[in-house]
């Protein structure tokens, strides 16, 4: 009987190590593109990245224009913004995949990467982001995403080391201090 507990308690120990471990990088995942390509998003490591959630019809809008500067500014020292776009927040994005880029380029000249349309919240979630808000990271925490233009900063293995709350803009003294130490390692 002791044996038979043991074996099960130590099988489910490694069960649960194994599964932690799937995902045990923020970047272990696929997404697919506004344009409809999938991609692996592990082809980022080696990049400080900045996940974001975004809507092109929302008081938050603008931070486009502040996340593709940060993009130009940091991207030649390996940095790269992922954009989002998620129509959970007052449905604050409701075009099509073709609709959103023409959008992010013809208003803001959106040149980093965009993917398709997603849920950050609930049980449709896309798995990137049940990860993400799974995770208490700092400064904001774990726990569901609160609008649109959430932050995460990931390092160059991969690792989640910040969260920012949506009207945290890119041009923001914490925020452009985290990514420039990241980018220094």
């Amino acid at each position: 009987m002791r044996f038979a507990l043991s074996m099960t308690l130590l099988l489910g120990a490694f069960f649960s190590m194994a599964s932690a471990d799937d995902h045990e990088c923020a970047l272990n995942f696929k997404a697919k593109t506004i344009d409809g390509k999938s991609v692996d998003l592990e082809d980022y490591e080696g990049k400080v990245v900045l996940i974001v959630n975004t809507a092109s019809r929302c008081g938050l809008t603008p931070q486009y224009a502040g996340l593709q500067q940060m993009y130009e500014k940091y991207q030649g020292k390996g940095f790269v913004v992922l954009g989002f776009p998620c129509n959970q927040f007052g449905r604050q994005e409701p075009g099509t995949e073709a609709e959103i880029k023409q959008f992010c380029s013809a208003n803001y000249n959106v040149s980093f990467p965009m993917f398709s349309k997603i849920d950050v919240n609930g049980g449709e979630a896309a798995p990137i982001y049940k990860y993400l808000t799974s995770q208490d990271t700092k400064p904001a925490g774990k726990g569901d995403i609160s609008w649109n233009f959430e932050k995460f900063l990931v390092d160059r293995d991969g690792q989640l080391v910040g969260r920012y709350a949506p009207r945290t803009k890119p041009d923001d003294a914490d925020l452009v201090k985290a990514v420039e130490a990241e980018l220094g390692k």
